[in-house]
């Protein structure tokens, strides 16, 4: 089978047309979905990026493998121990390795094991393209890559190509020459103008009064000609989602050059396409601009879609990890899937269009920005948060996504008893996910010398999530100076959750 998988950083399904946006972002994207299988709850189980990618390729979850955090203990995969065979073809392979063996010739288009030093991801292919630019590359960059790639490769029998767009990321610099295809037409209505002003009387990385990296970080704030500085209003806002939209359309058009070559090679059809993403984006959401800072359903939820032949059209609701994704193909190239794995196949959803592959709950997590675990179920998320990486979060937060997708309102206090089977699913997750840690069930790993530590537990006892290290004094003095002094003593204080009051209660692990 020959597979091609379009992998975008940052990108939210519900600003794809497939999904449902008003603006029209991806004409190219909507092309293969049209006629395509689209999951519209998928999720990465444990984000942002190197922990998102890790699961994908490996097929486990973080807390077997022990990778939840860009930096730190918890950034790293943990060894089997003795179990580790000279080339890792057990059960513990890669996705890759596991098509490799099914007899696929493995390719990626990607500078990601270089930005995250992430050399675990490159276990099973045959062939590494690095775009160079470690993550700041546009489409113009990557597409020659895979072109090359498909016109050399591309009548072959059964091969996989991997490649990774950027474009839906921060910083938003489409080229000015492309221009602005949505500057007449409206921003979503979500946040309004009383939201915002709600959001810069409160604080955080990335938040409406905080919307670059470098305000946090003591450094310039780059000239980037399609954002806005802060958002203050309503104006501002469309700007800055502008940006975000743009990127998206921008980078559509080279996965529309991607499917004529296909198509010229007369392959189109015999071709498996897969298009997907590392993690969504919050975009207002919880007060996070245009990053993916949390276990909640913006940044942990992704698009699926996937097309070609032996596929089954339609639309799946049901709940799904990323892990799931590789055995499921593994599956459908004839492969054997490694025991070791914690995915499960929903293969019979692509093939025969069956409504009962997805799981019970799933289980989210965040270890690089804030220390979350979120459990989604039903049309209910909770959130417990064990660091609230400086900005204004409850310990617990109940969220109907039905009802509220913008993460608006916290119903826990109101719903007590559903709070109650949400933190009972959460601790018979962990439970199962430990024990199999001690037993070497699934993913578990118990010859690991950190195999009985949770993780997200190394982030914590760490101080601080990784991107705020050694960023506290800077941090408090931007907001001193912004006249936000309260909230100021809250980040000198801050080492755990904290209870936002106004006598400043010391902080609760």
């Amino acid at each position: 089978m020959r597979i091609l998988y379009i992998d975008i950083d940052s990108l939210r399904p519900d600003h794809l047309g497939c999904y449902g946006y008003h603006r029209n972002t991806s004409p190219n994207i909507d092309r293969i979905a049209d006629g395509a299988r689209r999951f519209t709850n998928y999720y990465a189980s444990d984000a942002p990026c190197l922990p998102s990618r890790t699961a994908l390729f490996t097929g486990r979850l973080g807390v077997h493998t022990g990778v939840v955090n860009h930096g730190g203990a918890a950034a790293d995969i943990r060894s089997p121990g003795s179990e580790r065979e000279d080339g890792n073809r057990g059960e513990y392979q890669s996705w890759m390795t596991a098509l490799r063996q099914a007899g696929h010739h493995i390719a990626l288009v990607s500078p990601f094991p270089q930005r995250h030093a992430a050399w675990h991801v490159l276990d099973g292919f045959d062939e590494w393209h690095d775009t160079g630019g470690n993550g700041t590359e546009r489409a113009e960059v990557v597409y020659p890559y895979a072109e090359e790639w498909l016109e050399d490769n591309a009548d072959d029998e059964d091969w996989y190509l991997h490649v990774n767009f950027w474009d839906p990321h921060t910083d938003y610099d489409t080229p000015e020459e492309f221009g602005n295809p949505f500057e007449d037409e409206p921003a979503p209505a979500w946040p309004d103008e009383e939201t915002i002003q709600e959001q810069r009387e409160s604080y955080g990385p990335h938040s409406a009064q905080d919307l670059h990296h470098d305000y946090m970080t003591g450094g310039e704030i780059p000239e980037l000609p399609r954002t806005p500085d802060e958002i203050t209003s309503r104006e501002d806002y469309k700007q800055w989602i502008d940006g975000y939209d743009v990127g998206i359309r921008y980078m559509d058009e080279y996965i529309g050059k991607l499917l004529d070559l296909l198509e010229s090679k007369g392959v189109r059809d015999e071709t498996l396409i897969i298009v997907s993403a590392d993690h969504g984006e919050n975009q207002g959401e919880l007060n996070v601009y245009g990053d993916h800072q949390l276990a909640d359903d913006k940044t942990c939820r992704v698009p699926l879609i996937v097309d070609g032949p032996g596929v089954e059209p339609g639309v799946d609701d049901g709940l799904y990890y990323n892990v799931d994704l590789a055995p499921t193909i593994t599956e459908l190239v004839g492969g054997d899937v490694p025991t070791g794995w914690d995915g499960r196949s929903f293969a019979d959803s692509l093939t025969e269009g069956a409504d009962d592959a997805g799981r019970e709950f799933l289980v989210l997590s965040q270890g690089t920005w804030t220390c979350q675990r979120a459990v989604r179920w039903d049309d209910w998320l909770l959130i417990q948060t064990y660091h609230d990486g400086w900005r204004e979060i409850d310990p617990l937060l109940l969220v109907d996504l039905d009802a509220d997708p913008h993460e608006t309102t916290n119903l826990a206090d109101e719903h007590p008893e559903v709070v109650e089977r949400g933190l009972s699913l959460l601790q018979r997750w962990h439970s199962d996910r430990m024990l199999e840690n001690a037993t070497g069930d699934a993913g578990g790993l118990p010859e690991s010398r950190e195999g009985l530590v949770d993780p997200l537990l190394q982030v914590v006892n760490e101080g601080l999530p990784y991107y705020q290290r050694g960023f506290r004094e800077d941090y408090a003095e931007r907001l001193r100076e912004t006249g936000r002094e309260a909230h100021a003593k809250s980040v000198e204080q801050a080492d755990g959750v904290q209870y936002h009051t106004d006598d400043l209660q010391p902080p609760v692990r």
